[in-house]
């Protein structure tokens, strides 16, 4: 009887030894200051682009031996008032399309991170205007240290998220509907 026991605790004792395992390689990482996230398009004036440096963000990451595995979580958000062209006028039109009285920020959350080493392909839910859109882009991974460093882009369009392309001086001037929406953002492990 004791033997049986014996042979039905020991795959639970492996079971258990490998959630510990695992639990110790995910660890908590945020946002590091001075992230860069970049709108750009045109118009039939000019080219056009809109940055912030202000978003937040945090993650759940599996790393093993100091190398990035893969991300449990990751949500990255920030006021959409905070995208700054350099030019009042543009930012002001931007803030209008946007519906930013009403629709103040702008969030991605990761639901699936695929690829290893450098190359991965992130999945998730972007939501500008109060509009929220399943979407895909290539991501390249560095890192420094401890901290983990993301690149990409995603083009789309602004009336995918049911945005009307602003247009400027009675409509002389149109915005294009096609942006691209570019990302360098630095996660460091959470104090």
């Amino acid at each position: 009887m004791m033997k049986r026991y014996a042979t039905l605790l020991i795959p639970v004792i492996f079971f258990l030894f490998l959630g510990t395992i695992e639990g110790f390689s995910q660890a908590k990482y945020q946002l590091a200051p001075n992230s860069q996230l970049k709108v750009e398009g045109g118009s039939t004036l000019h080219d056009w682009h809109m940055e912030t440096k202000t978003a937040k963000g945090e993650g759940l990451f599996v790393v093993e031996a100091g190398q990035f595995k893969s991300a449990k979580s990751l949500t990255v958000q920030f006021q959409a008032e905070t995208l700054k062209s350099g030019t009042k006028g543009l930012d002001n039109n931007a803030y209008k399309a946007l519906n930013t009285q009403q629709y103040k920020e702008i969030r991605f959350v990761l639901k699936e991170l695929t690829g290893s080493g450098t190359s991965f392909m992130a999945k998730g839910d972007l939501t500008i205007a109060g509009v929220t859109k399943p979407v895909g882009f290539p991501v390249k991974l560095t890192s420094a240290g401890d901290k983990f460093t993301f690149e990409g882009s995603l083009d789309t369009k602004l009336t995918a998220f049911s945005i009307t392309p602003p247009t400027a001086l009675m409509g002389t001037v149109k915005t294009d509907d096609e942006v691209k929406l570019s990302f360098k953002t630095t996660f460091q492990p959470t104090l």
